[in-house]
């Protein structure tokens, strides 16, 4: 027998199993989901399909009606959607909430399961651990963030909560906490929520088994005073973070220690071009990391851009590498597909979705000429192939 040619065959059974399962993949639509905000054109969640090859989206459909749904989290390995809400609480008032939607695989159609409250006022933001057994919120309203179970697709009673304090520089939006995001690291040990109000990102110490959140010690990393940090996105390496500054139109790149949950400042770099001020119009919005862990990208709301940056994948720091026209007014959001080919620019303002691609060795994007309208889109989130054939 032959060893060395079994051998041989079997690599080369394996390599072509394996890229005709990415040519299934790639031929099968990537669907795209759409959180809004309410308007007179429309209110809920909507659905879009990428076609990967040519970058063109289907014209969006409406999955499911909701009142300002926002900012949405797709379930890890199951079928399940879930956005911010709101709700009345015991005294009739508006208060936060967090919806459960479970998924259709072949139309993308979601179906309500159930409410939680957020236990806030004004969320804005929410992450699914990696487990897939927590939905994670951040408050912006009243500066809070909590832990909500999930069963089944279905939400439970919180069972952890943490109330932020504090203040920073700006009178006008710093007087009290604003928790604008909340992340899990790769590891699913600690989670991060960056505050606008107090400028700082607060650290917690996660448990998925049990829905904790227990302060760090150190409690949170520090950005400049005035920046109001917004959203945050780690490297997939989990050496370094990096959080995007909505009022001083900055990124600040950390490095981090994924034993103790410290993030130590790197570097502070400007989303604007060089010499452009920060005028009174402009804000930050969305940060990812692409999936190469290459490169970087941030939206500028006002300046109506996308930055785009190269990462020093031994130190983590970032040059700059363009500023893109997002084609439309306030991108409040965007998206990178998991492939990391192309990156959906959700203009809010202008009512319209815009496909770029990515070029793999540069980073930089360059529109495909694909755009669909969406009534005030403020999020973009991606339900690959994989996952919808697994879950029929």
């Amino acid at each position: 027998m032959n060893i060395s040619r079994i051998f041989r065959r079997a690599i080369n059974s394996a390599v072509l199993l394996t890229l005709l399962g990415r040519t299934a993949s790639a031929e099968t639509p990537t669907l795209v989901y759409f959180g809004t905000m309410s308007g007179k054109k429309g209110t809920g969640i909507y659905v879009s399909r990428l076609d990967r090859t040519s970058g063109q989206l289907s014209a969006p459909e409406l999955a499911a009606e909701t009142a300002s749904p926002g900012f949405l989290a797709i379930h890890p390995s199951q079928p399940f959607l879930f956005s911010v809400g709101e709700m009345k609480n015991a005294t009739r008032q508006p208060s936060g909430a967090v919806n459960a939607w479970a998924i259709d695989p072949k139309t993308g159609k979601l179906s309500f399961l159930n409410q939680e409250s957020s236990g806030g006022i004004g969320p804005a933001h929410l992450t699914v651990d990696k487990t897939g057994n927590l939905v994670l919120v951040a408050n912006y309203g009243s500066g809070s963030v909590s832990a909500i179970p999930i069963h089944a697709g279905h939400l439970g009673r919180p069972t952890a909560f943490q109330q932020h304090a504090g203040s920073s520089i700006n009178p006008h939006r710093q007087r009290e906490p604003h928790a604008h995001s909340v992340n899990v690291d790769p590891a699913n040990r600690f989670a991060f929520v960056a505050d606008l109000g107090v400028d700082a990102v607060m650290i917690y110490k996660f448990d998925s088994k049990t829905g904790t959140l227990i302060p760090n010690n150190p409690r949170e990393a520090a950005v400049e005073p005035g920046s109001g940090p917004r959203h945050l996105a780690f490297h997939p390496s989990a050496r370094f973070a990096y959080v995007i500054n909505e009022m001083l139109c900055t990124i600040t790149a950390f490095a981090y220690d994924a034993k103790t949950g410290q993030l130590k400042t790197l570097q502070t770099i400007s989303t604007l071009p060089a010499g452009q001020a920060v005028e009174p119009s402009f804000s930050t919005a969305e940060v990812q990391v692409h999936p190469s862990g290459k490169f970087l990208y941030g939206s500028n709301r006002g300046h109506d851009t996308i930055a785009a940056f190269a990462i020093d994948e031994q130190t983590g720091q970032l040059s700059l590498l363009q500023h893109e026209s997002t084609q439309g007014k306030i991108p409040r959001n965007f998206g990178v597909d998991p492939n990391g080919e192309f990156l959906l620019a959700a203009n809010q303002n202008s009512d319209s979705v815009v496909v770029f691609r990515i070029d793999a060795k540069s980073g930089r994007i360059a529109p495909t000429g694909q755009k669909v309208e969406v009534p005030s889109p403020v999020c973009v989130k991606f339900l690959m192939p994989p996952m919808t054939q697994a879950s029929r």
